[in-house]
């Protein structure tokens, strides 16, 4: 199980790292359209971005600012965009996206603070659960690898979800962050659908395990594959993200019926309250205060969740440490 679980993240990780450097369409959102943008952002350029005006802005621009990629041309882009945003209001106009995104306040290098500040308390959650998990469960219970690869291939995604909400470069134009934050929230669907598998089936069917992970790859691959060559469908990913999250929500809640478990409610909580935030991601509408979006209050509620499931994890890979010694003594 181990060595099985171990080769799927690592194939998993192969994946999503040679797809997301992969060439992808240009973005293009009707704020960066705007005549308007587009004239202020050429206008800003010309004045302070070349020459003696570019040597001044890099002597006044903050060390962070410079570490983190945050260039002339990208404080011109920010600039511009608060200058369309003011007038489409004071026009009585929807806010616009630009480039793909709704605009945000940017707090220090900071480009999505709210989005970027809570994936980081989700990892660190995540994190200290899996150090708690690994020092209360002896490595003999027969979950252990399973909920270990699980809590690093979370890890990973929680990773690139932060990098992406903090600074998405221009250097990354084919969206090699975006398409990591969310190749590598797939992969933590399909591995919740996997350690569901394992927890149900496999401990008593091990030959159907190597079948289920092979075909869970090879849906993660098709995914990313269609991302990656064939269009880059923000849509669509989000379709088929929910089509797998409703199926993992069927089989855990189905197998927390069935057991009666005492540790079980955790599970079903957290599925089901994961399905009611999800719902958030259906929501699309200007950031509050131009700070928190439909996609940070999701993030900022997974944070719980993330306590709570490592918590069922904890309780129920004791129980079964607990039955299989009790299997022995009998045996």
């Amino acid at each position: 199980m181990a060595a099985g679980g171990g080769s799927a993240a690592r194939a998993a990780l192969l994946l999503l790292l040679g797809a997301a450097t992969a060439p992808g369409p240009a973005r293009g959102s009707q704020g960066d359209r705007e005549p308007l943008y587009r004239e202020c952002l050429g206008r800003c350029e010309r004045q302070n971005c070349s020459g003696a005006a570019l040597r001044h802005f890099r002597a006044r621009q903050p060390l962070y600012m410079g570490l983190t990629g945050w260039t002339c041309r990208d404080d011109c882009k920010y600039e511009c965009m608060w200058l369309t945003v003011r007038l489409y209001m004071q026009g009585g106009h929807r806010v616009p996206q630009f480039h793909g995104k709704w605009p945000f306040w940017r707090f220090l290098f900071f480009q999505e603070p709210a989005s970027a500040f809570a994936s980081f308390l989700n990892g660190l959650a995540g994190f200290i659960m899996l150090l708690r998990y690994k020092a209360t469960v002896p490595p003999a219970s027969p979950m252990y690898p399973t909920c270990v690869a699980f809590a690093w291939v979370s890890l990973n995604a929680w990773f690139w979800s932060t990098v992406f909400h903090t600074r998405d470069t221009a250097v990354t134009e084919p969206q090699i962050l975006q398409k990591l934050d969310y190749f590598c929230a797939s992969a933590v669907i399909l591995h919740s659908v996997y350690l569901c598998g394992v927890r149900t089936l496999g401990l008593q069917r091990p030959a159907l395990i190597s079948i289920l992970r092979a075909f869970l790859l090879l849906i993660l691959a098709a995914h990313i594959s269609y991302l990656t060559l064939v269009r880059f469908d923000y849509g669509y990913n989000m379709a088929a993200n929910a089509a797998i999250g409703l199926l993992n929500v069927a089989w855990w809640l189905r197998w927390c019926a069935r057991t009666r478990l005492p540790h079980g409610w955790k599970c079903a909580a957290v599925v089901l309250l994961l399905q009611a935030l999800a719902l958030l991601e259906l929501l699309d509408f200007p950031p509050l205060f131009w700070v928190l979006d439909a996609h940070a209050l999701w993030h900022i509620g997974t944070i719980p969740l993330n306590v709570l499931f490592y918590s069922f994890l904890t309780d129920d890979s004791l129980y079964l440490l607990k039955a299989k010694a009790e299997l022995c003594k009998v045996d």
